[in-house]
């Protein structure tokens, strides 16, 4: 489903889904619309634009955090030409989210696997969000003790990487990334046998991060 206010974007979209085989199943110009059609047809994901009518702020946000409380497996993917961080932290620490900024999706089969990751469960992040999100470092930095490298694996695990991704990215072995992993959930003092629910505590420990 797809919330959107520009008429010439929103339907663009819903052809570029439905030409990769996806159904679009129901389409709004506004956030109390929006809300109301995710209740009616219920979807499996939701592309979402922050600023909608009826007031052209954070209406997307609002509604997406709406959504979010009514709806908790649903996929939600924000996708916008603008950054808002008063909604974004609770989304992300609820999974199921993704959030993109639309001047930077410059490859369409990369979209399509953010939005996959989303609807499987997963996360994804636009990198730039990421750094609005966690603000100015200061002093007092849960994330002192990680090494530059172990910084840049947390940021990509905070995009919604896989460690298969991330090694991609950074272009390592795969059991390399595996052991930064380990340390970074050592180091930031995260014990339990559940590691994906580790990874989870750490995103959010570098989201929140004073």
């Amino acid at each position: 489903m797809i919330g959107e206010d520009s008429a010439l974007f929103r339907e663009g979209l819903a052809r570029l889904l439905a030409d990769a085989g996806h159904e679009v199943v129901a389409k709004a110009q506004d956030a109390p619309g929006l809300i109301a059609a995710v209740a009616a047809a219920n979807p499996d994901l939701v592309i979402i634009d922050i600023r909608m009518p009826p007031d052209l702020t954070d209406d997307g946000a609002r509604a997406a955090r709406r959504i979010r409380d009514t709806h908790p497996e649903l996929g939600i993917v924000l996708l916008s030409q603008h950054v808002e961080t008063r909604h974004s932290v609770d989304l992300v620490s609820r999974g199921r989210f993704g959030y993109l900024l639309k001047d930077r999706v410059f490859d369409v089969d990369d979209f399509f696997d953010a939005l996959q990751r989303v609807a499987a469960g997963g996360s994804a992040l636009d990198p730039e969000v990421v750094s609005r999100l966690i603000g100015a470092r200061r002093a007092a930095d849960p994330l002192a003790s990680l090494s530059a490298r172990e910084r840049e694996v947390l940021a990509l695990m905070a995009e919604g990487r896989t460690n298969v991704g991330i090694a991609r990215r950074l272009w390592l072995t795969g059991r390399t990334v595996e052991t930064h992993v380990s340390s970074i959930l050592a180091k930031l003092g995260l014990a339990g046998s559940e590691e994906d629910h580790r990874r989870v505590l750490a995103v959010l420990l570098y989201l929140n991060r004073p």
